[in-house]
């Protein structure tokens, strides 16, 4: 599957300043803010977007995140290898096809361009590897039957279950009790009451075929994948084990990243799955998280088709801090409209020394991604008085561009 273009580099703040610090980022798994970064090239996993509505603000928010990850890393003299998901077939994407009689193939890829188009009005990275969990089936497949050949899956019906109980490790990702577990499970995709079930939070591996719904021939059996096996595979086939970073929503936490490594802490005990795990926090909108259940959404699209400038929508993202949880106002949007017209004015007249302006946005970002205090570092510079510097307002603009994703 195709991604999207790649925002264009000025690589003048780093010939000028010299690489940038390495990046430390919230773990969960250690609740620790540490270092992540290796000594050669990073390896991302972020999860993707099931296909089923236009992208959300929520969306945009975490990938906004990862995306300045991705740049924090670059400036540090790294190569980032990236992967991203994207699942094209699930329950939600075939329920939406069905309300609303389109094909949900077509749906899928509608809503995956206008994901592609949003992420690059916003100056995100692509990743490298921009993965459909239909073209992946053979790699799920293919997982699927290692942990059969480790006694880890088991039939209700003709569909395939992992037992939780085959990984030691289980809840070491997020660190929830077993009730608190039980009363999210429900709510994110997971079925605790399936009769036949050996442990109500046992996930689902692979579904076999039911009448009306897509299905793949495979030596499962036709069918097609669950959710956490789906990402387990595709991280595992392009990144390999004990990988960086697995990022996504805080939502995702429990139950698709334990359950995620879980998959692979049974398939191959010798190795880890993500050596950490990063969480965007959630955004609300009129009091409730948004989201396509609720259908409370700020469409990206939406706000673009307004004629609001992205490079706004990115400010007013990149004003919250990551892996807070936030509300979506009409003074977030006005912040970052504001920003960026003070930004471009100051830029344009030029101001003093920038040297140090560039050095606090870069270890802003180095320290947990604070997105907040690099912006403030920015409007210092340009409200700050003095001669004007020759050269000053192109590193601005050099640092801006390249390590906040906005172009002056």
């Amino acid at each position: 599957m195709r991604a999207w273009s790649r925002p264009v580099r000025t690589e003048h703040a780093r010939s000028v300043l010299g690489d940038a610090p390495s990046l430390t980022l919230y773990d969960d798994r250690s609740g620790t803010v540490r270092d992540v970064t290796p000594a050669g090239d990073v390896r991302l996993y972020v999860c993707g977007i099931t296909p089923y509505d236009a992208t959300h603000i929520g969306h945009a928010a975490t990938y906004v995140a990862f995306d300045l990850a991705v740049r924090a890393w670059t400036e540090a003299g790294h190569r980032v290898h990236y992967v991203q998901n994207v699942t094209d077939v699930d329950d939600p994407l075939l329920q939406r096809a069905a309300e609303t009689g389109e094909d949900w193939a077509a749906l899928a890829e509608r809503e995956t361009e206008l994901f592609r188009t949003d992420m690059e009005a916003l100056a995100v990275v692509p990743p490298d590897h921009f993965v459909g969990a239909v073209e992946a089936i053979p790699i799920i497949v293919d997982l699927v039957e290692e942990l059969g050949r480790r006694e880890a899956t088991y039939r209700v019906d003709d569909d395939l279950y992992f037992p939780i109980a085959a990984d030691p490790q289980f809840g070491s990702v997020s660190r929830l009790g077993r009730e608190e577990m039980l009363a999210l499970f429900p709510g994110r995709g997971g079925d605790p009451d399936r009769a036949g079930k050996r442990d109500p939070l046992d996930p689902l591996l692979w579904r076999r075929q039911r009448e009306g719904e897509p299905a793949w021939p495979t030596a499962l059996g036709p069918g097609r994948p669950g959710w956490h096996v789906e990402c387990t595979a595709i991280a595992r086939h392009y990144l390999g084990a004990a990988f960086d970073v697995q990022g996504g929503g805080s939502d995702l936490s429990f139950p698709h990243h334990e359950m995620s490594a879980s998959h692979a802490h049974v398939a191959d005990p010798a190795v880890e799955f993500a050596k950490a795990y990063v969480h965007a926090g959630m955004v609300g909108y009129r009091g409730e998280k948004m989201s396509k259940s609720l259908g409370n959404l700020v469409l990206v699209s939406a706000l673009r088709a307004d004629d609001v400038d992205p490079r706004a929508i990115r400010l007013a993202l990149l004003g919250q801090y990551y892996r807070a949880d936030w509300e979506w106002t009409d003074e977030v949007l006005d912040t970052g409209l504001k920003r960026l017209s003070r930004w471009s004015e100051a830029v344009k007249r030029g101001g003093p020394d920038a040297g140090s302006c560039a050095l606090d946005v870069r270890a802003a970002l180095a320290d947990d991604l604070d997105a907040p205090r690099a912006l403030a570092a920015v409007d210092a510079w340009t409200e700050s008085g003095g001669h004007v510097i020759e050269g000053a307002a192109d590193l601005v603009r050099a640092v801006v561009a390249d390590s906040l994703g906005v172009s002056l």
